[in-house]
């Protein structure tokens, strides 16, 4: 090893997704990222395309300020959320949400002894890049019913990091829960109203559009919250990497200082602008999904075998009702990836992110199959 890396980032594991690591058929449903199924169709591309062509010069850095992509999301954010209005120097535009969480965390522990705050199972890459800054995470369970947060636990948590010297400066949580589903309670919500505004909250809105839920309209009560969203869900554009984030614009002229310049292409701003102007058409499947998530869900719930939990995002969490689950949910996953059905194991658990009908038709024949040969 070289001497000059440091000693926890030897000991990470790079991020990749599972089915890297196995035998995968060419042709699969690939249901273990929580991706829409749908590309996008020949019209946006056409105008993608042409924008390419005729408006984004190849030797020209992209337009740093975001400018017109800013105006683009609040024109969306304050069509869904009327009543919440938000100003374009209330956002921050990331390479995906991931150069969003990392900026946060600069901008509130790097260089000092502070702490974040987790309920897992929860959204992986927090952990993750708390680690690579050298940040330490503080990790709660969840309670097991409805994986609502612990929250008489939390505040044991935040008191005895105080005391040790790592106070809590960012508590993240995701509105529905990844790769749980849930929405956050009402109780729960109150609870992180009657947090410090010492305390940097975080609400990872990623699946808004098929939960239909969001806090945006509390954001002018609380200068310490802010809601990260993306477009590489329901807006179908997982290729492009663009996130973006809502808040108090003190916090987001913060965020400004920290990310890199040019941090996003010319032509993935193009391609979440092009999104944003026809997305009447583009969120059309969010009600396909919603239903095809609760038809699956119904049909799964009514096998003893398994435990399944209700969803508010495009996606649905499992776990096995057998002895051992943990082998045998690796096993399963195993079996269904060289069917050609991508799952994730993960939490314990398994996530099945929801496709195309046929997709799911074959991925509840696959799991039906696999459960009558081993139960």
């Amino acid at each position: 090893m070289v001497n000059f890396i440091r000693p926890e980032i030897a000991q990470l594991l790079a991020y990749s997704s599972h089915a890297e690591a196995m035998e995968t058929p060419s042709n699969v449903d690939k249901l273990d990222t929580n991706e829409s199924p749908y590309d996008l169709g020949a019209e946006e591309k056409e105008k993608l395309a042409w924008q390419y062509q005729q408006l984004i010069q190849s030797n020209r850095y992209p337009d740093s300020t975001h400018r017109e992509l800013k105006s683009a999301i609040v024109e969306y954010i304050n069509e869904t959320d009327p009543s919440g209005f938000v100003s374009e120097n209330q956002i921050s535009i990331g390479n995906g949400s991931d150069e969003l969480i990392r900026s946060l965390l600069i901008a509130t522990c790097v260089g000092t002894s502070a702490s974040i705050l987790l309920a897992d199972p929860t959204f992986s890459m927090y952990k993750i890049l708390a680690q690579t800054l050298g940040i330490t995470t503080i990790s709660i369970p969840r309670e097991e019913t409805k994986f609502t947060i612990q929250r008489g636990q939390a505040d044991q948590a935040i008191a005895q990091a105080e005391a040790s010297g790592h106070p809590v400066k960012v508590i993240f949580v995701v509105h529905p829960n990844s790769p749980t589903g849930n929405l956050l309670t009402t109780e729960e919500i109150q609870w992180l109203k009657e947090r410090t505004e010492d305390i940097l909250i975080v609400i990872d809105e990623a699946y808004f559009e098929f939960s239909g839920q969001s806090l945006v309209t509390e954001l002018s009560q609380h200068p310490n919250w802010i809601i990260l969203r993306t477009f590489s869900k329901a807006f179908r554009l997982a290729a492009h990497r663009v996130g973006y984030c809502i808040g108090d614009a003190q916090l987001i002229q913060a965020l400004e200082k920290i990310r890199l310049p040019y941090n996003v292409p010319s032509f993935s701003q193009a391609a979440a602008i092009v999104a944003l102007k026809q997305r009447q058409k583009l969120l059309t499947t969010v009600e396909e999904t919603q239903k095809e998530r609760d038809r699956l869900y119904n049909e799964l719930v009514s096998d003893s075998r398994l435990k399944v939990w209700e969803s508010s995002a495009n996606f649905l969490y499992l776990r096995l009702n057998v002895s051992d689950p943990e082998q045998q949910q690796k096993h399963l996953v195993q079996t269904l990836q060289k069917q050609g059905t991508l799952l994730r194991h993960t939490a314990n658990g398994i996530r099945i992110t929801i496709g195309s009908p046929a997709e799911n038709e074959r991925t509840q024949a696959h799991l039906k199959t696999y459960l009558q040969d081993k139960f």
